[in-house]
């Protein structure tokens, strides 16, 4: 009897230990397959709403005064926090990654002008402070970005609500930015809350955010014994600054 249930342990760590082992390998290196490049703008203004068609990258842009702002990935981020019941405890998990690419454009005199680029982030890169889970939001149950048909979570705005008519330099301003957010090849429309300051005539910075429902976009939670559970609510931020040129 007792040989009988120690082969079943036997199997059980096998089982488990095989199921760990897997996790790990579809977790990929978390490397990104290529250098991200600024997505170009696009051709119409989305103050108004509709979808709109990718154009050329420009940087002052024809018909008046307007002047592209590149996001620089150097001085952005885009974050990712969900709360979740780590070894009994409640955890507060951030993920976070500089691997951003997005351009805006506008004329201050006239902000209906504005026109955004697609925004890029590639969620094979973000870093929490644990890189186990790390692995494990890269594999096929969760993000799936160690593929590359996912390595990328985009974001097409369509409309901008609650902009003023014109911004000053040292000026900051908010809006609501609508469009299509597009997570492990499942697209939902979201609300972003923009925050903007206009820091000078070649630089800009500002604040993304939106809540979402991982449910939405399909992203379940790898079954590790250590995490009880994990809020479906999350929450999307960019951190940007955005220079002219």
């Amino acid at each position: 009897m007792r040989r009988w249930l120690l082969l079943g342990l036997g199997i059980v760590v096998l089982v488990v230990g095989a199921g760990a082992a897997w996790l790990w390998f579809a977790g990929g290196s978390g490397e990104p397959s290529t250098e991200l490049t600024t997505p170009p703008l696009a051709d119409d203004s989305t103050t108004t709403g509709g979808a709109t068609t990718p154009s050329a990258p420009e940087t002052t842009v024809a018909g008046g005064d307007s002047t592209a702002f590149v996001i620089d990935p150097a001085q952005s981020t885009a974050t990712y926090e969900v709360d979740e019941i780590l070894r009994g405890s409640p955890n507060h998990v951030a993920g976070v990654t500089s691997e951003v690419a997005g351009q805006v454009a506008f004329d201050p005199g006239d902000l209906g002008t504005v026109r955004f680029s697609e925004i890029l982030i590639n969620a094979r890169t973000f870093e929490t402070d644990s890189s186990t889970r790390d692995r494990q939001v890269r594999g096929p149950v969760v993000l799936n970005s160690a593929s590359d048909e996912f390595e990328f979570i985009s974001f097409q705005p369509t409309s901008v609500d609650g902009l003023p008519t014109t911004v000053s330099v040292g000026e900051t301003v908010t809006a609501q930015v609508v469009g299509d957010l597009t997570i492990k090849g499942t697209t939902q429309e979201v609300t972003f809350d923009l925050t903007v300051t206009f820091v000078d005539d070649a630089t800009i910075s500002g604040t993304a955010t939106a809540v979402v429902l991982r449910s939405e976009f399909g992203i379940d939670i790898a079954q590790v014994a250590s995490v009880a559970g994990v809020d479906d609510e999350v929450t999307l931020t960019l951190d940007f600054v955005a220079v002219a040129g």
